[in-house]
């Protein structure tokens, strides 16, 4: 087999490069060794948010008298039903990458693929069978799993990862999660809704460490409000596992805390995918524990690119298939403009829901910038209002000098659909004025970016 490209793996980098490089007329060929997707589509992005929206589902039921709205009945959540049916999403978008690639008659090889030079491939099935593939250009899409701390080693059974927190046999009593990133804000706020006690512990002084304070502070609130605890400025020091329950050693500034949870899930970060693919072999180089890549994602090697969670950029699905696309098109002869890793939106859709780009306030004034910042709640929000989501705000962050957007940061209902208007805004350097000027529609959630920009030039109307 010979191909103008081949992607070692199928993730939201991998799949999307692909398509892409078959659009332009390249064969091209995929090699997997598990389901199509990837992680994200199969582990991570989409079952997660089919979990989410099932616990959405259920604190509408369990607040349905706040609407207007009697329920007959007890109203409980069915947690078998709810992985079944995260399940069945995964499944069903796993087979429409099936479908796409059908469409754009692109081969899979299915099994573990291995660099032998740099332009040939080993692909080891299931059943050890060895088939050697070769191309003209090979892209590293590899992606990431579960970062294992010594002190928080993974049995599968009572300290868990992400992949094992989508498909727990039963819903557990009470649960530890350890990291207050997105992933581990995320399933707190799942298992907490659904009725489990969670205990979220953060070793920084914020969770959501890498928002603006001001939306972390707004998110910790939102959280313990909503029943669960929460502990910043905390480290897990070491698990016993040996009884029925977990005991959790905790250290605070407070003093050492010992907490008992039926499970303890590591949301720890992650750790890209490079054991035994044959870097060494071949000599590509790392830098900082990933592939060192150029801005078209060459690496050290001629005719070996690398992608996603394995280069050095924000391990985010749409940062991957971004950077598919230029990598491709580049292969291909195009001109693609190399990305701005400075405009990268970043989301977390726990309830309240979290979506920013950016610089932070902090990040703003240590880079030496005069700044206005302009800020709008929920609470003067008609919609948030009227949706019963008054939880949150949206924050501007302008050049005082230049009217430039430096940063944008929201908290609240929607805005995880609503920070790609500030992502164009900043792409195509709309200043303050301009989104004041830009008439929003009425009612919307999306109004309080308007408001939010005129807050910042004294010019708010509905404050």
């Amino acid at each position: 087999m010979k191909y103008d490209v081949l992607v070692i793996g199928s993730g939201p980098g991998g799949y999307v490069a692909a398509i892409r490089a078959a659009q332009l007329g390249l064969k091209t060929g995929v090699v997997e060794k598990n389901e199509l997707g990837g992680v994200c589509l199969n582990w991570g992005c989409i079952p997660t948010k089919s979990l989410l929206k099932s616990a959405q589902v259920y604190d509408y039921l369990q607040h349905a008298s706040d609407y207007g709205i009697d329920v007959n009945g007890a109203v409980a959540p069915n947690f078998t039903a709810m992985v079944s049916r995260s399940r069945n999403v995964a499944e069903g978008m796993s087979k429409g990458i099936q479908f796409l690639f059908k469409k754009n008659k692109i081969e899979v090889i299915q099994g573990f693929g291995k660099l032998k030079n740099n332009t040939t491939v080993e692909v080891v099935s299931d059943d050890g069978n060895t088939t050697l593939v070769e191309a003209s250009h090979i892209i590293l899409a590899t992606g990431a799993r579960s970062r294992e701390l010594p002190n928080l080693a993974q049995d599968g059974k009572k300290i868990i990862g992400y992949r094992k927190a989508m498909t727990l046999e039963k819903q557990p009593e009470s649960m530890v999660v350890v990291g207050s990133g997105a992933i581990g804000s995320e399933f707190a706020h799942f298992y907490s809704t659904i009725g489990t006690r969670v205990t979220l512990v953060e070793y920084l002084p914020n969770i959501v460490p890498l928002e603006d304070e001001e939306v972390s502070k707004q998110l910790e609130r939102s959280f313990k409000k909503s029943g669960m605890k929460v502990l910043t400025n905390a480290s897990v020091e070491s698990v016993d596992t040996s009884g029925e329950k977990c005991k959790v050693y905790i250290t605070t500034k407070k003093g050492d805390e010992i907490i008992e949870a039926d499970v303890v899930l590591s949301a720890v970060g992650i750790t890209p995918n490079l054991e035994n693919i044959g870097l060494e072999e071949t000599g590509v180089m790392l830098e900082n524990g990933k592939i060192k890549v150029d801005s078209y994602y060459r690496t050290s090697v001629a005719g070996v690119y690398a992608i996603g969670d394995i280069v050095h950029g924000p391990a985010l699905a749409h940062v991957a298939s971004a950077e598919g696309i230029t990598c491709v098109e580049k292969i291909a002869g195009l001109n693609p403009a190399p990305l701005n890793y400075q405009n990268i939106p970043g989301c977390t859709y726990t309830h309240p829901e979290v979506a920013s780009v950016g610089l932070t306030e902090k990040a703003a004034r240590d880079a030496g910038h005069d700044i206005k910042i302009g800020k709008f709640p929920y609470s003067a929000s008609g919609k948030a209002s009227a949706a019963g989501q008054k939880d949150g705000f949206v924050k501007l962050i302008f050049d005082a000098k230049y009217g430039e957007l430096l940063g944008a940061h929201l908290i609240g209902g929607n805005v995880t659909e609503m920070i790609a208007e500030l992502v164009v805004s900043r792409n195509l350097e709309t200043t303050g004025h301009e989104l004041i000027k830009s008439i929003h529609p009425h009612p919307t959630m999306s109004e309080a970016i308007m408001e939010a920009a005129a807050a910042a030039y004294n010019e708010v109307i509905h404050l």
